[in-house]
């Protein structure tokens, strides 16, 4: 028996693909008449479905589409309902919907939830004399719109931006404010809502179920039950998805590789069209890489430059750290705060300290902590203190860090010996003060005659707080105090040798709450 309701589509994307080429088969072949509305030409349309003009449903010189994503979807939206309007018993469905079997209502109303909180229009029937219906026309002749269901704090916003001359515009929404927004709150409002379908009647793949139509040996009936009347693929995502991860047609023995078998459409005969993104390897200008001297002046005075001024490690001739130091220190510049600094100098004990030059240039108004295994109390500034400590031995590395002002960013540059790095980062983190910050450097070299084989690198260490929120140590003591510490970690980020991923890990960062 031929169902009663003919199915309406509307299409504005050029040729068909072999996606929209199977939904409008399926219904075809479930016996339904389908009228396919264009505003231009288009190809690939299958044999058996009737072309329609989509201007006399709505006529438009200009397509209105969403501003994010560029999708047509208010324009489709805005059709769909002047089209149920306008036809007599005709069913709206979008061509990413495939037919399971016929659609039937006894009387008009066709859609379904497609969560527990919204229902979509992707396929939807209502009678002309619906009060939704009227209610959705109403509401997609407002441009620009201020809809009922938001909040009043956001209505309030609305009708002052219309007041200003500068309302918003329906394009510049969230996405489905003329779809699925308006039609589960006009649903709603009118009590026509009653009529809705169950989840698995029209949308038995979730959005992010969505991939299982693409992959073999899923258990169907789960998702498609025997009053599962349609199937939503999803078509952009789904589209992009098969281009590029599918390479542009669908497993055979997945759902939709079975369907195409199935109504015998074949992809190759319709490819889905598809522009690829730039590639970041695309042939570019060659310019002749900068050096040191090219950035000096410009700007303000930068870490780097009073690094390489005094020839450190840490600026452009080798580590670069003092790029990522600047972007994070740059707001305490000229503030009188305390710096710690681990590890003043690899000079010989009385010699010029010029990593303590630079932090002092640098910081304008810092008292600066230098703490270093050897001696270096010859150095003598204003703002500068020297302590010497065996960072071997935690409790004098503890009398230390309580004997010094509470330090609001810690730099920890010393023998990069790991246990050095987390006997230090116990006692000093806390006493770091609140929105501190505690760095650790070279984390990719550890001197081979300090390095203990029984410690983990700190590295690790902190890669493996990052996975599992807790710090796994083997020694129980080390463990202890590490997690203790966790509460008061508002964040902590680990960074690549020369700021590139695929680089072995090179400085930690470690934010205090």
């Amino acid at each position: 028996m031929t169902p009663e309701y003919q199915i309406g589509a509307l299409w504005m994307g050029g040729n068909l693909s072999f996606l929209e080429q199977l939904c409008l088969i399926s219904f075809r072949d479930a016996g339904h008449h389908v009228k396919l509305y264009t505003y231009e030409e288009v190809g690939n349309i299958p044999d058996g479905i009737e072309i329609a003009d989509a201007n006399t449903i709505q006529p438009t010189e200009s397509i209105l589409r969403h501003a994010k994503t560029g999708s047509p979807a208010p324009q489709a939206d805005k059709f769909r309902y002047q089209m149920l309007a306008t036809e007599d018993r005709i069913i709206w469905a979008d061509t990413d919907a495939y037919c399971v079997k016929p659609f039937e209502t006894p009387n008009g109303h066709f859609y379904g939830w497609e969560s527990k909180t919204h229902i979509n229009n992707g396929v939807v029937g209502l009678p002309q004399d619906s009060d939704t219906l009227r209610e959705l026309i109403d509401f997609t002749h407002v441009e620009y719109p201020i809809p009922d269901w938001f909040p009043e704090e956001e209505k309030a916003q609305l009708r002052a931006a219309h007041e200003a001359g500068e309302p918003v515009h329906v394009s510049e929404f969230s996405w489905g404010l003329w779809g699925p927004q308006a039609l589960t709150h006009f649903l709603h409002k009118t009590g026509e809502v009653k009529y809705a379908l169950p989840v698995h009647a029209l949308y038995p793949f979730s959005f992010k179920e969505r991939r299982l139509m693409l992959r073999r040996g899923i258990d169907l009936d789960q998702y498609i039950k025997p009053d599962t009347y349609s199937v939503h693929f999803y078509g952009r995502r789904m589209r992009k998805r098969i281009v590029e991860k599918e390479g542009g047609a669908p497993k055979r023995y997945s759902l939709i590789g079975k369907l195409l078998h199935q109504h015998g459409v074949n992809p190759e005969d319709a490819p889905i069209p598809y522009t690829p993104p730039p590639s970041a390897d695309a042939p570019v200008k060659e310019y002749a890489p900068l050096v040191p001297s090219d950035r000096y002046g410009r700007g303000l005075l930068n870490l780097t430059d009073i690094a390489d001024k005094y020839a450190l490690d840490q600026g452009n001739t080798k580590h670069r750290f003092t790029e990522l130091y600047h972007l994070l220190f740059l707001p305490y510049r000229n503030r009188a705060i305390q710096f710690a600094a681990l590890g003043v100098s690899e000079a010989a004990a009385g010699e010029e300290l010029p990593a303590i030059r630079m932090w002092l240039e640098y910081f304008t108004k810092a008292q600066i902590s230098g703490i270093d295994v050897a001696d270096h109390s010859g150095f003598t500034d204003d703002r500068f203190q020297f302590s010497q400590v065996d960072l071997d031995d935690r409790s004098a590395v503890a009398e230390m860090a309580a004997a010094q002002p509470a330090p609001d960013i810690v730099l920890d540059d010393a023998t990069h010996a790991s246990h050095h790095q987390q006997i230090a980062f116990v006692e000093m983190f806390a006493r770091l003060k609140p929105g501190g910050m505690y760095l650790i450097e070279d984390l990719r070299w550890q001197p081979s005659n300090l390095e203990r084989d029984d410690w983990p690198k700190t590295a690790d260490l902190f890669q493996g707080y990052l996975e599992r929120g807790a710090f796994a140590h083997p020694d129980p003591d080390m463990a202890e105090a590490l997690n203790a510490l966790r509460a008061d970690i508002s964040g902590c980020f680990l960074h690549q040798a020369h700021y590139q991923k695929k680089n072995r890990d090179q400085v930690l960062v470690v934010h205090k709450r």
